[in-house]
């Protein structure tokens, strides 16, 4: 193999570079100066000037004044790519209508930095340590041949690697088909079925969720009974048909007191069901053990020893991490009328991403509206989606895992603080596979034993974290180890993640353009939202310009691979250069030093278009190095043979990825066009920089507030919960029935029954159990007096509440809506009179007596953010309108009514100290002054609050430091 070194070519385009940046720089400037002179007037220019003869000197200095512009924006661009350059921080900013220049700043600067000693990227990556690149390089990086058997080194690492992650899927498989069950052999209980109380009736799911923990697992205990006689002559057949007095054998894990007997042992039972269930015991093939196996095995099996594809829709236990959109996804054909995207709803992890920034960038967009950040939208509305973009934010909200993505996280980051504390380095991971909830990474070569309370795996190569173990992690300050890690697909239950950065050379991926489209869009969306690392570039290649808004900081787009060479060129070099001035031999030994925050993230190039032969060979050699230095390069090829391509990929028209040298074949992790353009536009909707034509802060429910708009049903969900105008459902239900009209209530455009069941059961629901619900909910909630029914369904089958059903939430809206945009804008005594009304309302936080463990849901939603402030809004509304008549006292009363349920609104103390103020009364503006430093703690006072105490009272801190 040769070694690329810098040619005499680099030389030569390094110093021509160096020429026209002095020519530019220097030479421009100094030749203005020198033969046209200062182009504009000496002195304020007359109208007498303004009456002069337009000569060609006069046009000469218009044209100066142009070029001496040009010159700075220039000057400006070659700052700025010089900063990123050297810094390798941060994507350049642009600088203001300067493509061309800059583009040509950004050309020169990459020439003349390629062979300096502080080569460094216009990406961000390493920071320059100021070490000579010659001391630190080492001579890696092969020429590569365009032939297919090309890097002997990493086709043998791919080689090693291919036969443990065959072996590893093999395991993750078995391990799926265990199902993780703690039964003990011989441990055999029996559960009678009871005779209903009132109307409820007992079902097999709510078995399995008393004794086993999880209702899915109703098909264990179906497969354990099927077909056997019960005590009354009938027969199991039906999962959904279960009559009192029957008997059900129960897993070995089975728990729940009484109710779970020992044929032998049951003394709380009468002699003749001791004997019905002696003699049930020894009825069917389970009696002999040849029946119930295959049911508490998982309910699937494997064919010949291979790897059997299972289908989501069949999925009732959690599959991989946790996976309850599997669950939920049960009967979907169902819903086919009003169906969810399924690509999102199969992809739990890119779901929670997707669905965590977008949560993030519409709170950013509230608070800049909130705050008069962007002119003319205070007080809006976030939008509310329709059509695909409303199918799309439905299935991130069903398919999103943000428990999964926790405990991924927080593993991971668990074992880089463990391993630290022991300094030991990093082990490079080619794989995560995610099976039952536990984790198993699948290693480059052998790390020694893992830090407990991570076990080893079949072998050296693999470490495995069981999801009990993973639940006792807690958040630990250490960076992200192993931010490359991107799903690809299922198998058997378990989920493949790559680790992008660490594969010896390039991962090629065939396919159809639109099939390879698809799996290029997953990849780039979830490396954008994910969860599990800080910082990282993404450089798109070919394709995904619209992707950006998805991660404005972490996406980039380049339009061809040109570009891409020239760029990562310079990254390689700089990156090679900095390790060897650092002494770390690869990121992952950066990643635990003391700069692990700041350094070492990685960069992963996806590359859409085949690349040309000599493409393909410069691609090569950059990626011989690459998996050291944090690079990751997936490239599409149409054919599959792409020189240096270390693992090989394959997607199918039937959505199949295949990796025939890794001898897997998964069910591909897709993010199609349609849905790829409706993720996007619920991003660009919610961008806060995003200009809208019209006014945007009309609430989505306004209700009568006149005295004949009385409702029927009066729900208060601000302060605690109560519901006026219904009876409270007896037993467990209630609870269930009271979430789901909160539920219904923050959404009145509409709720997905699928949603509905998502945020009621996280972990997964069949469609009977959400079905009945759904009836008892109907039936709670009853009809108006002219028939109809309080809960229906619009045209997209989504649930819906009728007019009369209200929550005081509604009625705040509308209040602050009427007097600050309706009625009240005419006339001051209705203002004050509606304002007055509003706060009356507000009597804490959202539902502020939640029972704990519920309403997980409210994490996604942005009504905890609205609800402070709308109530800051109304109160500072209020101040305002008793300071027009000078009423501190009632403007005082007014915001600290608003602070109880936003006490952390700026603006509301800096409208106090104002009030407060006003009156005249000193001390008592001394002693808030001195509560609000409390309330700071270490932070201190914010800027803007200290300047307004400087305005009203400049000597408040002496007078605080007085009174100690």
């Amino acid at each position: 193999m040769r070694i690329r070194r810098r040619s005499f070519g680099d030389f030569v385009k390094a110093f021509f570079a160096f020429v026209a940046l002095a020519v530019l720089l220097v030479g421009v400037p100094g030749a203005l100066a020198t033969q046209i002179g200062w182009p504009l007037p000496d002195g304020v220019p007359s109208f007498d000037w303004l009456q002069q003869e337009i000569t060609v000197h006069t046009f000469l200095n218009i044209l100066t004044v142009i070029v001496w512009l040009a010159w700075a924006q220039f000057t400006a661009c070659v700052l700025v790519e010089m900063k990123a350059a050297l810094s390798g921080v941060g994507v350049p900013g642009r600088v203001p209508g300067a493509g061309p220049s800059q583009l040509l700043a950004r050309q020169l600067v990459a020439a003349l930095l390629l062979v300096g000693a502080t080569a460094a990227s216009f990406t961000p990556g390493l920071s320059q340590l100021g070490n000579s690149y010659d001391a630190n390089q080492k001579p890696t990086v092969a020429a590569a041949q365009a032939t297919p058997g090309l890097f002997a080194q990493q086709q043998e690492q791919a080689s090693g690697a291919a036969a443990a992650l065959a072996e590893q899927a093999s395991h993750a498989a078995a391990h799926a088909d265990a199902g993780g069950s703690t039964a003990k052999q011989g441990d055999t209980k029996y559960y009678r079925i009871q005779p209903p109380e009132g109307r409820h009736h007992d079902s097999l799911w709510e078995i399995a969720q008393r004794h086993l923990g999880d209702g899915r697992r109703y098909k264990e205990i179906f497969e354990l009974n099927k077909d056997r006689v019960q005590p009354d002559g009938s027969k199991l057949s039906e999962a959904s048909l279960i009559r009192p007095g029957w008997i059900m054998e129960m897993p070995g894990d089975a728990r729940g007191g009484d109710l779970v007997e020992m044929p032998d042992e049951a003394p709380n039972v009468s002699p003749d069901v001791q004997q019905q269930i002696s003699d049930y015991a020894q009825s069917g093939d389970h009696a002999q053990g040849g029946g119930g196996s295959g049911a508490q095995g998982g309910g699937h099996e494997h064919a010949g020893g291979g790897a059997t594809q299972v289908s989501v829709p069949d999925q009732q236990r959690p599959a991989h991490d946790t996976g309850h959109q599997q669950a939920t996804a049960v009967g979907a054909e169902s819903d086919s009328s009003f169906g969810l995207p399924e690509a999102l709803l199969t992809a739990p992890l890119l779901a929670a991403g997707l669905l965590g920034a977008l949560g993030r960038r519409r709170r950013q967009a509230l608070w800049q509206s909130a705050f008069g950040a962007v002119g003319g939208r205070r007080g809006m509305e976030p939008p509310t989606p329709s059509g695909d973009a409303q199918d799309v934010q439905d299935a991130l909200l069903v398919g999103a895992d943000p428990e999964g993505v926790r405990l991924l996280d927080r593993s991971l980051r668990g074992l880089a603080a463990s391993l630290a504390e022991e300094s030991r380095a990093l082990p490079v991971v080619y794989a995560a596979w995610l099976s039952n909830g536990d984790l198993h990474l699948q290693l480059a070569q052998p790390a020694g034993k893992p830090p407990a309370p991570w076990q080893q795996g079949q072998d050296q190569t693999f470490w495995m974290l069981s999801r009990t173990d993973a639940e006792r992690y807690e958040d630990v300050d250490t960076a992200a180890p192993y931010p490359g890690l991107v799903s690809l697909g299922t198998m058997d239950d378990s989920r493949l993640l790559l680790n992008l950065e660490a594969v010896p050379g390039i991962v090629s991926l065939s396919g159809r353009e639109a099939d390879r489209a698809a799996v290029f869009a997953s990849v780039a969306a979830e490396l954008a939202t994910n969860g599990w690392s800080d910082r990282m570039t993404i450089t798109l290649v070919g394709f995904g310009a619209d992707l950006t808004p998805l991660a404005p900081n972490r996406i980039r787009h380049l339009e061809d691979i040109e570009a891409l060479v020239e760029t990562m060129e310079a990254e390689t070099r700089q990156r090679r250069g900095a390790l060897g001035a650092a002494g770390h031999d690869s990121v992952l030994t950066g990643r635990t030093g003391p700069a692990q925050h700041t350094r070492w993230a990685p960069h992963l190039v996806l590359l859409a278009a085949q690349p040309s032969a000599e493409d393909a060979v410069t691609l090569a050699e950059l990626a011989a190095d690459a998996s050291r230095l944090g690079i990751g390069y997936l490239v599409g090829t149409e054919t599959g043979d792409l020189p240096g391509a270390a693992w090989e990929m394959e997607i199918t028209g039937e959505g199949k990825l295949l990796a025939p040298l890794l001898g897997l074949e998964l069910d591909a992790q897709l993010l199609p066009v349609a849905q790829q353009r409706a993720v996007v536009e619920l991003f660009v909707e919610a961008d806060p920089e995003r200009e809208t034509d019209g006014p945007a802060n009309t609430p989505p429910f306004l209700v009568d507030i006149s005295e004949q708009g009385r409702p029927a049903v009066y729900a208060r969900l601000v302060g605690p919960y109560e519901i006026i105008g219904l009876d409270t459902p007896d037993g467990e239900r209630s609870a269930l029935l009271h979430e789901a009209l909160a539920l219904l209530l923050l959404h009145r455009e509409g709720v997905h029954p699928r949603v509905l069941s998502s945020a009621l059961w996280p972990r997964g629901v069949t469609d009977d159990v959400r079905g009945a619900l759904l009836d008892r909910l109907r039936i709670w909630l009853g009809t108006d007096p002219d028939g109809t029914p309080r809960l229906g369904r619009d045209a997209s089958g989504r649930l819906t509440l009728a007019k009369t059903v209200v929550s005081d939430l509604d009625v705040l809206r509308s209040l602050y809506h009427e007097a600050t945009q309706g009625r009240g804008v005419g006339s001051r005594a209705v203002r004050g009179r509606l304002l007055t009304d509003a706060l009356v309302l507000v009597r804490g936080p959202l539902l502020a007596d939640r029972p704990e463990g519920r309403y997980r849901w409210l994490t996604h939603e942005i009504v905890d953010a609205q609800l402070p402030l709308l109530v800051a809004d109304t109160g500072l509304a209020l101040c305002e309108f008793h300071m027009e008549k000078n009423r501190a006292e009632k403007a005082i009363e007014a915001l600290q009514a608003a602070l109880r349920t936003a006490p952390a609104d700026e603006r509301l103390w800096h409208e106090l100290l104002r009030a407060t103020h006003s009156t005249g009364d000193s001390e008592r503006l001394i002693g808030l002054a001195t509560d609000l430093i409390g309330r700071s703690g270490a932070r201190g006072l914010p800027p803007r609050t200290e300047a307004l105490l400087d305005e009203l009272l400049p000597t408040w801190r002496d007078a605080i430091a007085a009174t100690g």
